[in-house]
């Protein structure tokens, strides 16, 4: 849930996707080395493993690199590379069931080149929705603090996504084979991966793991900690929303964070995206404007009536969403090549007063669209069905969306710059059931992971930055002396897990510091605990 608003008639709710439409029926519009390569199998018997598992790991070398540097996948762009070995380990699909006896293989990236053998710690990245490389690469934090801390760092997927997939090519074929794409199941994946770990690496029994994760990520770390506090000695749980669930926060919250950006980027921002939804329904009520609109903005495909201008109306509230989330200080790839503070640029082309045309004011819209679809200049024209990187894995995350991570949002056109639309779990629901043959269960997650009655647990860090709308479902107070909340100003979606930049805020610095701090506390006390 790294994301998206996704819209139906009547509801609305985090990431997800476009879907083919012989395979999603929509009632609207869902908004979610180089050179030669030499490779090996290394096979480690896990024999202490119950039950018995298999380690696979497939280490890939880039030829030019292997005699200097060993093992690696290198990754770079403005930061130093990032080097890694590829591995497999043989996970069950079911862990809970006795039925379903297959096993698919997980992959998982493990980074040791400073890890202090024996009985250094693990920094355990708890896989979102979407292919691990990626995360790999944008978790600079776990890179930056692993020579200090002599840490191991592993990267482990998360089950459906990247090449973790439990049924292979038919694992989205239906909702029987979907079946076992829970948080519950990716959790489990997560313990015995550690447990196998601390059997198979040498020196590694005694070694203090530690969850790290953002957005759903994070959500997942903090999940992690809560169930299993055995196998991790604390996570650090970056822009994780685990409260944006039915009955704990308010569903308008998200919009209003949004709104909230764009006010305080530009003179007018939020005001002239508020009004431009009447100049849409104006522009769009004529086939000359239809053809206007899709000229002004570039559009690959030509809007042709009411419903394409619904899901371009769809498409630019996405826009709007994503940009606040990564609006960051620097420029950054993340969803898009943007520049630093990429909501202010956007807003230059939107300061209009309230006389103006509403060609003038798409116009400038139409400026502000191309800064996140086009800061490069390499587009030749906008594609309304793609808003952000390729490596999130829509489709899953619409399925965990309509089973149990189902997040309420809504939008009042008051207190927001969107157009209003309610909350309206029945539609929500019946989109579902069309799409998946599946309900949602609403209180289901709220039921297992406590909601907000969490106090009992210990040793999770809680970041959220002020410009991310996922801080609307974020834990923001400190709940205990363990379970502590560290506010981000000026920070956007998970900026403190990001590599550390010389534009960073002082406060990006400041919760870097801060969770550096507690990790080495939990590791001190841990380590303690382990001696004889």
């Amino acid at each position: 849930m790294l994301s998206k608003v996704v819209k139906t008639t009547g509801s609305a709710f985090p990431h997800p996707p476009e879907l083919d439409s012989d395979v999603f029926p929509l009632t609207g519009r869902f908004t979610s080395p180089t050179g030669r390569v030499k490779w090996s199998w290394c096979v480690q018997d896990a024999a202490m493993a119950a039950p018995r598992l298999l380690l696979f790991c497939l280490c890939w070398l880039d030829a030019a690199a292997a005699a200097a540097a060993g093992p690696s996948v290198s990754s770079s762009s403005s930061h130093s590379p990032v080097s890694y070995r590829t591995c497999f380990f043989e996970q069950k699909i079911d862990h809970f069931g006795f039925l379903e006896d297959g096993t698919f293989k997980q992959r998982y990236l493990v980074s040791d080149r400073h890890w202090r053998n024996p009985g250094g710690p693990v920094l355990f990245y708890t896989g979102n929705e979407g292919d691990i490389t990626w995360f790999c690469n944008n978790t600079g934090f776990m890179w930056d603090v692993q020579e200090e801390l002599g840490a191991m760092l592993v990267f482990a997927e998360h089950r459906y996504y990247g090449e973790s997939l439990p049924f292979g090519p038919d694992s989205y074929r239906d909702s029987k084979h979907l079946n076992y794409l829970t948080s519950e199941q990716a959790l489990a994946d997560f313990a015995l991966l550690v447990q196998n770990l601390k059997q198979s690496v040498p020196g590694a029994a005694e070694s203090p793991v530690i969850a790290v994760g953002g957005s759903y990520g994070g959500m997942l770390a903090a999940w992690f900690r809560m169930k299993y506090p055995h196998v991790v000695i604390g996570a650090l749980a970056s822009s994780a929303p685990i409260w944006q669930f039915p009955g704990l926060v308010a569903c308008g919250e998200f919009s209003r964070v949004v709104t909230r950006d764009f006010s305080r980027s530009g003179v007018n921002c939020d005001l002239n995206i508020r009004r431009s939804w009447k100049a849409i329904d104006n522009m769009t009520s004529s086939d000359a404007g239809l053809r206007w609109l899709s000229s002004e903005f570039a559009l690959c495909s030509p809007l042709k009536d009411k419903m394409d201008a619904a899901a371009f109306k769809s498409w630019l509230q996405e826009t709007w969403v994503n940009l606040a989330m990564v609006d960051y200080p620097y420029p950054s790839d993340f969803l898009q090549p943007l520049p630093g503070w990429p909501v202010q640029v956007v807003c230059k082309f939107l300061a209009f007063q309230s006389a103006v045309s509403d060609q003038q004011l798409l116009h400038g819209v139409a400026q502000a669209a191309q800064v996140y679809y086009n800061f490069t200049g390499g587009s030749s024209c906008l594609n309304t069905s793609q808003t952000a990187t390729g490596s999130l894995g829509t489709r899953g995350w619409f399925y965990q969306a309509c089973t149990e991570m189902v997040m309420p949002m809504c939008s009042d056109g008051v207190q927001d710059m969107f157009e209003p639309q309610e909350w309206n779990f029945q539609a929500f629901s019946d989109t579902c059931q069309a799409a998946f043959g599946v309900r949602p269960r609403p209180d289901w997650a709220r039921a297992l992971y406590g909601g907000k009655d969490i106090g009992s647990h210990s040793n999770i860090i809680f970041s959220n930055g002020d410009l991310d709308p996922w801080s609307a479902g974020g834990v923001a107070l400190n709940i205990s002396d363990s379970l502590v909340s560290v506010l981000i100003r000026d920070g956007a979606h998970h900026l403190d897990l990001r590599f550390a930049n010389a534009l960073d805020p002082p406060s990006a610095r400041a919760a870097r510091a801060l969770e550096l701090h507690y990790f080495q506390l939990w590791i001190k006390r841990a380590m303690g605990r382990s001696r004889p």
